[in-house]
């Protein structure tokens, strides 16, 4: 970053680190034990999808390789959402099949389409949470759905107490976006 750059307010991006993703299923013990969440096998990757025949041969790739456990999805923001399935036992294979999702986009030059990734876990009695990886932060933060687009917050602060030290978390609030009606949440 130069000078001029300091003295107007603008920051260099962080450089997204995939890796952070396999931190999730360690991660996750911190959480079962701090808040009784489990991982559902469910997990997704939202970006935005370029016109081209190289974009859509990747992505044709992308879900020949996942094969079944592999859903495509579209939200009212124009992004594309590929959901995958894995049991709930082996978080570590979801993780992986995530981040190769995430590395074929990124390799293939398409990283700026990526938006972000998002791993589902629930508690007895149906409290629902998604710990999310912002791509272009590097960070993750929880998101806690309630029935009528409202959150819990209690929960997601709850969360962040629990996952400190264990991944990077983001630390501005405002950047905890919430990801309603998100494939496998």
């Amino acid at each position: 970053m130069g000078w001029l750059d300091a003295l107007l307010g603008r920051s260099k991006p962080v450089k997204p680190n995939l890796d952070a993703l396999f931190a999730l299923p360690s991660a996750a013990v911190t959480l079962q034990a701090a808040t009784g969440l489990v991982p559902t096998g469910l997990g997704s990757v939202a970006f935005r999808a370029a016109e081209g025949g190289a974009f859509a041969t990747l992505e044709r790739d992308v879900k020949a390789l996942l094969g079944e456990r592999v859903e495509e999805s579209h939200d009212s923001y124009g992004y594309t959402w590929l959901l995958v399935r894995r049991s709930p036992d082996v978080l570590g294979d979801l993780v992986t099949e995530l981040h190769a999702v995430n590395s074929s986009l990124e390799s293939a030059g398409f990283g700026p389409s990526l938006l972000c990734s998002l791993v589902s876990f629930q508690a007895e009695g149906g409290r629902r949470l998604a710990v999310v990886y912002l791509y272009k932060r590097g960070t993750f933060y929880p998101f806690a759905p309630l029935p009528g687009r409202r959150r819990d917050n209690a929960l997601e602060l709850q969360v962040r107490g629990a996952l400190e030290g264990e991944l990077p978390l983001e630390k501005d609030l405002a950047r905890w976006f919430p990801v309603w009606g998100a494939p496998g949440l």
